[in-house]
């Protein structure tokens, strides 16, 4: 429990609250409706753009500053589309963002590159194949 207390008011006693991490991303699709998935060089699986939000960063500049990072391109973040929890023992747990990045063109797509960093490749998958290169649960 935790005890807060103001100058004039009774001490109020809270019980234990979470304290995620949070992160933020963003889903892009081609013109073929297939979506946008990169390979961080720090993991084993594939994820769609993005990453932590730093302190006192909303998650709607995070994500735009991640794809900015990541894919080389000052790309489209549109409207928040969910929030996800991801409880993580061996990073802790996350609440996610996700934003949508609208359906890219050729010309958008030939201006994506990885950063070689932090991203060692980019493809773009359908929803069947996403499952076989899906985060383990």
């Amino acid at each position: 429990m935790t005890k807060i207390e103001q100058p004039g008011r009774a001490a109020a006693v809270l019980p234990p609250m979470a304290t995620p991490r949070v992160a933020a991303g963003v889903l892009y699709r081609d013109d073929r409706g297939r979506v946008l998935v990169v390979h961080p060089t720090y993991k084993e699986h594939w994820d769609i753009p993005g990453g932590y939000v730093e302190p006192g960063e909303s998650p709607l500049a995070a994500a735009r500053r991640e794809v900015i990072e990541e894919l080389g391109a000052p790309l489209t973040v549109g409207r928040f589309l969910l929030v996800d929890w991801a409880p993580a023992a061996s990073e802790g747990d996350k609440l996610l963002f996700v934003f949508d990045g609208g359906a890219m063109d050729a010309d958008t797509v030939a201006r994506v590159v990885p950063d070689g960093n932090e991203i060692s490749h980019i493809s773009f998958e359908t929803l069947d194949s996403m499952r076989l290169i899906h985060a383990p649960s």
